[in-house]
């Protein structure tokens, strides 16, 4: 599970309670897609014929562009899930990104569960090896996935997402450590 227990009122939008505004909430889904897309290629060249982790991105942009009502981007979010069942590590983490990032019009705080996949998918492209060397370029992989989100990071949401990683990286796998 990479949603805290106790939910964060910045990341539930004004209208459910939170503090969110709609504009932010579009600004974080968008980071989301963006890392989704990023790793989304460790899916397809494995899947080539399974389009569900790409529709689930594409559900996500629809939703920012108006085009979309939630519970649909949310079913696509569902299927692109289901499409990592069964996957090696980086087209599963790729597929469970585009998954999360599709979520998150549903519930913003799974903009960070898109870019832990992310980092993860990166991470586990590092082939076999000895295992103090693998591990390193492991750790390599995940921190130079993790600076590429951060640059693509939006000025007016930077500081929610970088708090919000320091507060759940424990529950991310530690993906978002310096």
């Amino acid at each position: 599970m990479i949603l805290p227990k106790e939910r964060d009122p910045r990341l539930i939008t004004i209208r459910r309670g939170g503090t969110l505004t709609d504009e932010h909430h579009r600004l974080l889904a968008d980071w989301a897609l963006v890392c989704a897309g990023h790793v989304l290629h460790l899916f397809e060249d494995h899947q080539p014929g399974d389009s569900r982790p790409r529709e689930a991105i594409d559900a996500g942009w629809a939703w920012i562009r108006g085009e979309m009502r939630m519970g649909d981007a949310r079913q696509a979010a569902f299927r692109a899930n289901a499409a990592a069942r069964e996957m090696p590590g980086p087209a599963k983490f790729a597929a469970l990104s585009a998954g999360q990032a599709a979520a998150v019009p549903h519930v913003a705080a799974h903009d960070l569960g898109a870019a832990a996949y992310a980092i993860r998918a990166a991470g586990a492209c590092v082939p076999a090896g000895d295992g103090a060397a693998q591990a390193r370029a492991r750790a390599q992989a995940r921190a130079r996935e993790r600076e590429w989100q951060r640059a693509r990071l939006p000025a007016a949401i930077r500081a929610l997402v970088l708090d919000d990683q320091q507060r759940r990286s424990a529950i991310c796998w530690h993906v978002f450590d310096d």
